[in-house]
């Protein structure tokens, strides 16, 4: 069954996923080869993935989120390449952490500090992607980022494991704090599961699985659903205008929705030294 829409999708992520296969099914599956995901998430990581259909792909810049939710499990006494069981393990030993310094520490990560990014990501240095250096042998320096952890709370603790949770800023790596995490206790660990809770506004709670999706459980979402915008319904000459991309004039909001009658979503707007001018066609 092929589904052609335009809207904005919440995808559960399984495990054992890229974040490019999931685009690649829900691209079959609504026939389009317009889709785009917000937020890349590892194999090993399941939760939360926004996916973008059709002429809201072009929405992807509005809808990243500052801040995510993740809860992590963290298994002590391994250290890998990766820096997450999927990786080749480079040391393994026996390792022991109190609950109470553990605590503390994470409490110390509570904080906005410049972190360095995994050897194994796509991010780019010379216009070449850090894991093909890693793949190739090859040494690099690696970048750093702002990071902010804004939350972090313990949620089980075990001799060989614990969980915790994390609100953290845009551009987080959760292997890097798990790694500075267990760098400052003087130990070895590995990310042994990621689950990503929240994006923005985007719940886990709301959020379906492949298997929902390709059975027909689940809902479409539209800009006036997850953005807080001025929506302004149109007369259907005005809407003949706006769906041809003519610039508008009126005492409009900086920026404005345009909806038919009917409540369909025309185009996003946005004011540009006094007129309104098409930022995202919709219709």
């Amino acid at each position: 069954m092929k589904l052609e829409s335009n809207g904005i999708l919440v995808v559960n992520k399984d495990k054992g996923y890229t974040s490019r296969d999931v685009v690649n099914i829900i691209s079959k599956l609504f026939g389009t080869k317009k889709v785009g995901h917000n937020g890349t998430l590892d194999p090993l990581a399941t939760g939360v993935l926004v996916i973008c259909l059709n002429r809201y792909t072009k929405l992807n810049e509005l809808l990243a989120s500052n801040e995510k939710e993740y809860q992590a499990e963290v298994t002590l006494g391994i250290k890998t390449d990766t820096l997450d069981v999927d990786g080749n393990l480079l040391e393994k030993r026996k390792v022991s952490i109190n609950k109470e310094n553990l605590n503390r520490v994470l409490k110390k990560f509570e904080t906005t500090y410049e972190q360095e990014v995994p050897v194994y990501s796509a991010v780019k240095v010379n216009g070449k992607k850090l894991y093909e250096y890693a793949r190739s042998g090859e040494n690099v320096i690696l970048p750093k980022k702002k990071v902010t952890i804004k939350k972090i709370d313990l949620l089980e603790f075990k001799e060989d494991k614990f969980v915790f949770k994390c609100v953290v800023s845009k551009g987080t790596y959760i292997r890097s704090l798990i790694r500075d995490i267990l760098d400052d206790l003087g130990v070895i660990g590995t990310m042994s599961n990621l689950i990503r809770i929240r994006q923005g506004i985007f719940d886990i709670e709301k959020a379906y699985s492949l298997e929902d999706i390709k059975n027909g459980h689940y809902k479409l979402l539209q800009i006036q659903d997850v953005l807080d915008i001025d929506k302004v319904i149109v007369s259907d000459e005005l809407k003949f205008k706006i769906i041809n991309g003519c610039q508008i004039n009126g005492n409009y909001s900086d920026r404005v929705l345009f909806i038919d009658k009917d409540g369909h979503e025309l185009a996003l707007y946005k004011k540009d030294n006094n007129v309104m001018k098409v930022e995202v066609m919709l219709k």
